[in-house]
């Protein structure tokens, strides 16, 4: 969880959460994603970097639009998680 301060009296409480993604490389050379995790969360990109960035601003939308329905409640990060690093060469 983090603690954002807008001024004296301001803060703003933001909690963030892992979302598994399913990413693809299609025949044309680029790369989907899409998760069980959020629905309606399918996007595409030239590389797989661009692609999780793409799916990052595109699950964070869905998120906040869903808030206050009775959308998927998605697991807060926890303290210790595995993180895939993925390094081109």
């Amino acid at each position: 969880m983090l603690v954002r301060a807008l001024g004296p009296s301001v803060r703003i409480i933001i909690v963030e959460h892992i979302i598994q993604l399913h990413i693809e490389k299609l025949p044309e050379g680029v790369y989907l994603a899409t998760s069980d995790d959020v629905q309606g969360l399918i996007a595409q990109g030239r590389t797989i970097q661009e692609t999780i960035e793409i799916a990052r601003d595109v699950a964070k939308k869905l998120i906040e639009a869903q808030n206050g329905s009775n959308g998927a409640v998605l697991t807060p990060v926890r303290e210790i998680f595995d993180y895939p690093l993925i390094i081109a060469t």
